[in-house]
């Protein structure tokens, strides 16, 4: 059995069908510790993200104990909207972004097994804003804790295109 794939979203460019989904851009705080971002020839490590709004964390706790699997599928959405204000901080323009690989970590109940289907939430939303260049590899883990006891924790690998 086949499963439908993703759709973009209906709009010209990838900023007019963020702003279709009723989402913009976050600006991203500073930290003194790391950058959001670092070319290395072609390619653009994205640092970590977490799922901040509005310089808020949106949730805390574990997944599949004190955080449900909608919940946690939001919040991967939000991280990867992170992950995409880190990438045009790169390359300046959100139509320039192709996504390479994606790495999700979800801070799971030792019994939890849908790692895989948090992660959907924040690939469908690549998909849907970047069309093509949303497609990438990607890795769904599950984790003991993560960092001010976040639930989602997204790394990604971009490219300019």
């Amino acid at each position: 059995m086949s499963l439908p794939l993703p759709q973009t979203v209906k709009g010209d460019s990838a900023s007019e069908r963020l702003r279709t989904l009723g989402l913009e851009l976050p600006v991203l705080a500073g930290n003194a510790y790391y950058v959001h971002h670092r070319a290395v020839g072609s390619s653009i490590h994205i640092s970590g993200q977490l799922p901040y709004k509005d310089g808020e964390l949106l949730g805390q706790g574990v997944v599949g104990r004190d955080v449900e699997l909608e919940t946690a599928k939001d919040l991967a959405r939000h991280a990867a909207l992170n992950c995409l204000a880190a990438a045009v901080r790169a390359v300046g323009d959100l139509d320039r972004v192709r996504i390479v690989q994606m790495l999700v970590f979800v801070a799971s109940a030792s019994d939890f097994g849908l790692q895989s289907q948090v992660a959907n939430a924040a690939s469908e939303l690549l998909i849907e804003v970047l069309g093509e260049n949303g497609r990438h590899a990607r890795t769904a883990i599950g984790v003991a804790g993560l960092p001010l006891n976040t639930p989602v924790e997204i790394q990604m690998i971009c490219t300019e295109v």
